[in-house]
């Protein structure tokens, strides 16, 4: 699976709206809107969960840069797992241990 992001979403989109706009260019999983919890509105983007790498860029270099709805969307492959290696402590450095409480 392949994640992209998509932005520049109007607040009204529903999932079936962006659905059908991109299964268009490849096979989509998932997809997720993104929405603000009080009012239920797009926050104006999502992330879809495309089949194959070659649908996902198929999907990039067709709709980035693509009016949808009156807006302008940006269209690209999400640098999810980049993150998490980052994350992860490097091994070569020595643990460092937390100073000891004071005695009250």
């Amino acid at each position: 699976m392949v994640k992209i992001f998509i932005g520049g979403l109007p607040d009204n989109i529903q999932e079936m709206d962006l659905a059908i706009l991109v299964s268009l260019h490849g096979r989509v999983e998932t997809i997720k809107i993104v929405r603000d919890r009080a009012t239920g509105k797009c926050k104006g983007y999502a992330f879809l969960e495309i089949y194959s790498l070659p649908d996902a860029k198929n999907i990039v270099s067709t709709l980035n840069g693509e009016t949808f709805k009156g807006n302008v969307i940006t269209v690209k492959i999400s640098e999810e797992e980049s993150g998490v290696q980052a994350a992860k402590p490097k091994t070569n450095q020595p643990f460092k241990s937390k100073r000891p409480r004071l005695q009250r």
